[in-house]
């Protein structure tokens, strides 16, 4: 009966045990933890979603800030903003509700859990009980089915701590993925708020800044009214002017207008001048360079390949060095036509290409220079054939032979641009027909470039010459007149290349300045129609000049300046001295009459004193009298005295000493 009863306890046992729900197990109850879990995944995605729009709505706000520059789209979009943020304070709300809602059910779950975790322990504890009271009941032989439920239970048991352990550590770990969201949006929440006080101060500022431009706005528009209204009323007084003073227009006809003078400009002289100047000094040290380079390579040909103290030289050469001979009747004038040129800008003349005549002796002079170059160059190409033809020219000579060939083509047809442009350049002085005013810009701006031509020429006839002489050094057929020679023409190229580069540098540098100049002259013609008209016009410019020297006349003597000066500080000075003296004796007046009603009154005080101090006297007497005291008496005599004296003191002291200054005054 006990072993039945037993039995039937257990059953009971195990049918309720089987009735609890187990957590997160496969009766489809999701257990406290997976809840957890699944509240904070949807939480999570709340707030990533959440997070995500509010970086794209202030990321497409911050856009619209920085792309306008406007007050009323900087106030369309601080409204955008706005909006944003409320919409962003109402998800946060929503995802606060939501955080709380799943803190409650999770608290719920961890309830729930901890009481079934209670009442397992409570089972655990009677399964014992039966199990020890059956183990007393039955005999031996029926203890091992008793033994395996046991197993099995503590074996149920043991995986239900197991997991019981694995869900609180996911339910920690989700505690902590929530806490960790919270922080997240707590910071989010703060930058948000952070960057909106900032876009709320920014919005202040441009809003400001709007306004300030506005005003500026409203300012200029002002100005601009007031100075087309300025403008409209000098405008109609010229045309009145201009109807009523002006018999004729002079201007309608270029022919005519060309003689009219024009505005003296003295800078622009004295800077034509100057550039003048520079010019011939730069021609002044190119001339030297040129005459040694055509001498030393006369010297040269004497010497190398033959030297003509010891045997004749070829007829090639010899005429090639009678040229070469005549260099200086060739080179010099053109210093000489620079120096004219120079001499002819003046301080009182108009400097223009029209004007400037002498030009075209420098111009004639420089070709006569390119046609000496044409004829000494088929010589130079001949005379270096003849070098590489000679026993002694290396392969390395003759290769430096051959280049020097082509750069003395080279120099001779950049010698023949130059030409060709300054040639151009002195048309408007004598043919005005020659060169169009239009041209001027693109013959100067080629000139430019020829300059540096013949700059980049010369380096390359350095280069090359000077490896030339040092492969001629290295022969043992050179001696020391070649030596010599070769490095003198080595320096007179050199001396060339040094002064082509300075010329070209500072034509490239006085560019602008030349291209300016070319409109100085008559305004509202084309310019100088021809070289006679421009000669007219100076001599009316003389004539002007003449007739304003005419009109001076001299003036009256006066008093020099410095004097005239002097005697006006000496006035004022007297002036003001005088002023300053008789303000000071309506003061010291003043002062007088004021410390004379002071004195009067001071004595009409003394005065009552003196009557109050007879009558205290007498009383004094009369009250000595009465007591018939001899010391008292003296006694009183004293106090009188002593009483008396400071009176008279403080009378004396009130009564200023100014009336005695007064008096002197």
């Amino acid at each position: 009966m006990a072993s039945a009863e037993l039995q039937g306890k257990y059953q009971k046992l195990a049918q309720e045990y089987s009735k609890v729900p187990i957590v997160g197990g496969e009766s489809g109850v999701p257990g406290p933890a997976a809840s957890a879990s699944l509240g904070s995944n949807l939480g999570r995605k709340e707030l990533e979603f959440d997070s995500s729009r509010w970086t794209s709505r202030l990321g497409s706000g911050m856009t619209e800030i920085q792309g306008s520059a406007f007050g009323a789209g900087l106030r369309a979009q601080n409204q955008v903003l706005k909006k944003g943020v409320v919409d962003e304070q109402a998800s946060s709300a929503v995802l606060k509700e939501q955080l709380k809602m799943k803190d409650q059910s999770l608290r719920k779950l961890q309830q729930e859990m901890d009481s079934l975790t209670f009442r397992n322990l409570q089972l655990a504890k009677r399964v014992e009980l039966l199990q020890d009271e059956l183990a007393l009941s039955e005999p031996r032989g029926k203890k091992n089915k008793f033994f395996e439920a046991d197993e099995h239970h503590k074996h149920v048991e043991a995986e239900l701590r197991s997991r019981l352990a694995a869900l609180e550590t996911e339910a920690a770990q989700h505690q902590a993925v929530i806490d960790g969201l919270t922080r997240k949006y707590m910071e989010t929440i703060e930058k948000l708020q952070n960057d909106k006080a900032k876009l709320e101060v920014k919005s202040q500022t441009l809003e400001k800044e709007a306004k300030e431009c506005r005003l500026r706005t409203e300012e200029c528009q002002l100005q601009l009214k007031n100075l087309h209204e300025d403008l409209s009323g000098r405008l109609e007084e010229s045309l009145s002017i201009i109807n009523e003073k002006v018999p004729f227009n002079d201007t309608k006809y270029n022919l005519y207008n060309a003689l009219n003078v024009p505005p003296h400009n003295r800078r622009h002289q004295l800077k034509m001048r100057d550039i003048a100047g520079q010019a011939l000094a730069f021609v002044q040290d190119l001339v030297p360079a040129l005459l040694n380079f055509h001498t030393y390579t006369e010297q040269r040909i004497q010497i190398f390949p033959v030297d003509s103290a010891i045997d004749a030289i070829s007829p090639l050469n010899q005429k090639f060095s009678q040229h070469l001979h005549e260099n200086a009747s060739y080179v010099r004038p053109l210093e000489e036509g620079m120096l004219h040129v120079f001499e002819s800008i003046t301080e009182d003349t108009v400097t223009v290409l029209e004007t400037t005549v002498k030009l075209k002796m420098f111009s004639d002079h420089f070709t006569s220079y390119v046609r000496f170059l044409r004829k000494i160059l088929p010589y130079q190409l001949k005379s270096l054939e003849e070098e590489c033809e000679s026993s002694l020219c290396t392969p390395a000579l003759r290769a430096r032979n051959l280049e020097l060939s082509q750069d003395m083509k080279q120099m001779t047809a950049v010698f023949e641009k130059l030409q060709t442009y300054v040639t151009l350049l002195a048309l408007p002085s004598t043919e005005p027909d020659g060169l169009l005013r239009s041209n001027y810009t693109s013959v100067l701006t080629n000139l430019g470039a020829a300059l540096h031509g013949f700059h980049d020429v010369m380096k390359d006839i350095s280069k090359h010459y000077s490896q030339k002489a040092s492969i001629e050094h290295e022969l043992p057929t050179a001696t020391q007149k070649l030596v010599t020679t070769n490095d003198c023409v080595l320096s007179s190229a050199v001396a060339l290349t040094n002064g082509a580069g300075k010329i070209a540098s500072f034509f490239s540098n006085n560019m602008d300045y030349f291209i300016a100049s070319l409109s100085y002259g008559p305004k509202t013609a084309s310019g100088f129609i021809s070289p006679l008209s421009a000669e007219c016009m100076l001599q009316y410019k003389k004539k002007a000049a003449a007739y304003m020297k005419a009109l001076r006349k001299p003036l009256a003597e006066s008093v020099p300046y410095g004097e005239a000066v002097a005697n006006r500080r000496v006035l004022l000075s007297s002036t003001e001295s005088r002023e300053g003296l008789a303000q000071q004796v309506q003061q010291s007046l003043e002062k007088i009459s004021k410390l004379e009603q002071e004195k009067e009154h001071w004595m009409l005080e003394a005065q009552l004193a003196k009557i109050k101090l007879e009558k205290e006297n007498q009383r004094l007497a009369d009250r000595l009298r009465s007591t018939s005291s001899a010391q008292l008496l003296g006694l009183a005599q004293e106090n009188v005295t002593v009483s008396t004296a400071p009176r008279q003191e403080e009378a004396a002291a009130k009564v200023p000493s100014e009336p005695v200054q007064s008096a002197s005054l």
